[in-house]
């Protein structure tokens, strides 16, 4: 193998071996230290997007980094027919830390919503019959690319190429609290929202509706399962973002921030719910492996004693103030959306990944979803400084003659 690897040979290997499934940005990373990320040639960069909201206790943090080397240094992997002690701490604290009574380990967001969906039917079975098969979810939701996730998915895009999918799903406007009572019937078994709809576009939950569904689920018998995948771990200035709400689910699914970079997600259940569930139903070779589990436990520790989540509050509505700024400050930018350290602004009349590229020059990394919307996930350890310097990052592009415009676009 050659000793040099730069981003002329990932280039090329990227167009000669692998699928076709990623538009990615022509920068190498190779190393990365709190909020910062540095290419193979030296440069600097801060990262507002921390691996689409994984690592949100930074890069390469020095409590996450010993427990992986002490855990992967003892015992690395024997499989869910064994007993681990990363894995029963970790069941501990997530029990300790929630509304829930159980937990089941798997390795991403889409198998913990594959996950949660056979849960919620397999209960719904046991207690109300084989008619309680329906889930019920939100137009621009995203719970995954897996078959059952994708069928739960309310964009239309994405399930098109590969259907047909799984049947029994059916998709309500998002904060349409009466085309969500009109939909839930005798045959549902779930409803299933996220609180704040990341990849659709960082669309936040009016505190009614999720109230709402929450007492619809009540009166009519049906299970409330929050998808907290993206919106978990710290993300929104609470632990989970339903602890904004006052309201508790049947089921929560959380992934991306758990393990803080990590492949690692996990259903939770009440007691009642989790009974659902019995050996032989549902299972996962990697899940909740040592590794994976004790990396959590280090990410759980170090959002308690470095108060990451408060953190999150305070720099978040600094950084959602500064955005409204810049709204006032710019043309372009049409919307701020968002909580916490999960924001977004949608453009008009220019092009967000146009936006991302630009800010990458810039020694910025963002994020785009679609043509129009920038989206930002920083590590929870952001400084008000660092956001200060993405602004003025932003505030250049778009004050640019055609800064940020698309290719036979007027600038704004």
């Amino acid at each position: 193998m050659d000793s040099e690897y730069d981003l002329k040979r990932a280039l090329k290997i990227d167009e000669r071996c692998f699928m076709r499934t990623y538009r990615r940005l022509p920068v190498l990373f190779v190393r990365g230290f709190g909020t910062r990320l540095w290419d193979h040639e030296g440069r600097e960069y801060v990262d507002f997007v921390s691996g689409l909201g994984a690592c949100v206790a930074g890069h390469c943090h020095g409590e996450i980094i010993a427990a992986v080397a002490r855990q992967s240094s003892q015992l690395i992997h024997v499989s869910n027919l064994y007993h681990t002690r990363p894995q029963g701490e970790l069941a501990e604290m997530l029990v300790r830390s929630t509304f829930a009574d159980r937990v089941f380990f798997c390795n991403s967001g889409t198998e913990a919503n594959e996950a949660a969906i056979k849960l919620a039917r397999k209960y719904m079975r046991q207690v109300r019959g084989e008619e309680r098969y329906k889930v019920v979810s939100a137009l621009r939701s995203f719970h995954g690319r897996t078959y059952g996730s994708l069928a739960a998915t309310g964009q239309a895009e994405k399930a098109e190429p590969f259907r047909p999918l799984p049947e029994g799903f059916v998709h309500v406007p998002f904060n349409d609290a009466a085309a969500l009572q009109e939909a839930v019937d005798e045959e549902t078994c779930a409803v299933l929202l996220e609180p704040i709809q990341g990849e659709g576009g960082v669309h936040v939950a009016e505190p009614s509706y999720l109230k709402g569904a929450r007492e619809l689920c009540e009166e009519r018998g049906a299970l409330l399962i929050l998808d907290e995948v993206q919106t978990g771990m710290g993300r929104t200035g609470a632990l989970f973002a339903h602890q904004h709400y006052g309201i508790l689910p049947d089921v929560m699914t959380v992934a991306k921030g758990l393990a803080g970079g990590l492949p690692l997600g996990a259903v939770l259940a009440t007691e009642e719910v989790a009974g659902g569930f019995q050996p032989g139903d549902h299972g996962s070779t990697f899940g909740g492996n040592p590794v994976a589990c004790a990396a959590a436990l280090a990410v759980l520790t170090v959002l308690q004693e470095e108060q990451l989540v408060e953190n999150a509050a305070r720099v978040g509505g600094y950084f959602r103030d500064r955005l409204l700024d810049l709204k006032e400050e710019v043309p372009g930018i049409i919307e701020v959306r968002g909580m916490g350290l999960m924001l977004a602004v949608e453009l008009e009349g220019m092009e967000a990944g146009k936006v991302v590229e630009e800010c990458l020059e810039r020694g910025y990394v963002v994020n785009n979803i679609g043509r129009s919307i920038l989206r930002f996930l920083p590590p929870l350890t952001v400084s008000t400084r660092e956001v200060d310097g993405l602004m003025e990052a932003l505030r250049e592009i778009l004050r640019s003659p055609g800064g940020g415009t698309s290719e036979g676009e007027a600038a704004v």
